[in-house]
């Protein structure tokens, strides 16, 4: 129990979400009206993938200090965790973009900004896998992985504001938190962050067991 306690309070932080979120009063403003209820998924699981994407470049660096195959599993199963969450948060944008901008993709900045981030990533997972040799898989990997995370952050959070774009906080547009990042969004915001990144943390520790019994067992199998 005491192990899992972060993991019983991950589950308590998104049954609050999703409950809070879709049913707890939100501000009525124009054009969003209720679909800023999104803000609690699509925003706070970004939120979630950035973080998840700070631990795996933490590791990946420890990995080409020390060529520890475990620091090389962390650092790749929290990357697929954060790609899962980037996945899952252009879906939800794409959805909130057609009730609030008309169309599922409409070719603003940041939509086409968090695309091509994402691509890169991906990129990185195809580069990985087309290496055979464990340990030139994690050096290339984790270089790889290190300069993604630079060129990434500034092109989702600094390129598109150098340009008109219909997102918040963007081309001369408020943030949410300059006019209308209430205390009602903030209780059921900030807990969504921790709460779905607490859920990819739990993702990636997973398959990261998973990931080193299969060597465990690939390592019995060639020793036999």
């Amino acid at each position: 129990m005491r192990q899992s306690w972060w993991k019983i309070l991950a589950i308590a932080l998104l049954l609050y979400t999703i409950f809070a979120g879709l049913l707890m009063d939100a501000p009525r403003l124009p054009i969003l009206n209720e679909t800023i209820r999104a803000l609690h998924f699509h925003v706070t699981m970004w939120f979630g993938m950035i973080l998840m994407l700070v631990v795996s470049v933490y590791y990946s660096i420890r990995y080409l200090r020390s060529n520890d195959l475990q620091h090389d599993d962390m650092a790749i199963e929290f990357t697929n965790a954060a790609i899962l969450f980037g996945v899952l948060g252009i879906a939800t944008g794409m959805l909130w973009a057609k009730f609030t901008w008309g169309d599922y993709w409409s070719g603003d900045p940041k939509q086409n900004a968090s695309a091509i981030g994402l691509l890169m990533y991906f990129a990185y997972l195809i580069l990985r896998n087309s290496l055979t040799d464990s340990q030139q898989r994690g050096r290339i990997g984790a270089i790889y992985n290190i300069f993604a995370f630079a060129a990434f952050i500034p092109l989702i959070f600094v390129l598109p504001r150098l340009t008109d774009s219909l997102h918040p906080g963007n081309g001369g547009n408020p943030g949410f938190n300059a006019y209308d990042l209430d205390s009602k969004l903030r209780m059921v915001f900030y807990p969504a962050i921790i709460g779905w990144t607490l859920l990819g943390a739990w993702i990636a520790t997973v398959r990261v067991r998973m990931r080193r019994v299969e060597r465990t067992i690939e390592d019995k199998l060639i020793n036999s």
